[in-house]
């Protein structure tokens, strides 16, 4: 593996089926009614002044990026069961945690684990996710932020997320 590619996300069997779907949807069905619709949007005549032309063509451009990030994601992800209810952080671990001084909550691991969900996701590889990796209740870290600041975290909790 090259030193510049992204190390692979880890993502429970059900992330990986339901974005697994998601990309036959927009490489199959999908990707047909788009065309279907700059064939329709494009019979209408003058391409410089048709929206609707255009607006079939931005929504091919976004689902086409979205097709490729799925397949990267799918082709590298560790698909595997949610970690150990043992307190240790990791990704798939739903986090309480002191962060220079608030207490938050959020995700370690794959935005695309949390779905739908509205919960904050922080990356394994972050600074904030890299500093508490293998960490447990009451234990304690400082981590510099992209913006130089150092910032303390304390654990107050990690379990398993149940999406």
């Amino acid at each position: 593996m090259s030193t510049n590619s992204a190390p692979a996300a880890w993502l429970t069997q059900e992330s990986y089926d339901r974005l697994k779907a998601e990309l036959e949807h927009l490489s199959g069905p999908g990707r047909t009614e788009i065309v279907a619709r700059i064939e329709q949007a494009r019979s209408e005549g003058d391409l410089k002044e048709n929206g609707g032309y255009h607006a079939a063509k931005e929504e091919q451009g976004k689902a086409e990026a979205r097709i490729r990030q799925l397949t990267q994601l799918l082709e590298t992800a560790h698909v595997g069961e949610a970690p150990a209810d043992d307190g240790v952080v990791e990704p798939g671990m739903l986090v309480e945690a002191k962060v220079a001084g608030d207490v938050e909550t959020f995700l370690l691991g794959s935005r695309e684990i949390a779905g739908d969900s509205d919960i904050n996701v922080y990356s394994e590889k972050s600074p904030l996710g890299a500093a508490i990796q293998g960490m447990k209740a009451g234990d304690s870290a400082t981590y510099t932020a992209p913006n130089g600041k150092a910032i303390s975290v304390e654990i107050i909790s990690a379990k398993p997320y149940a999406g």
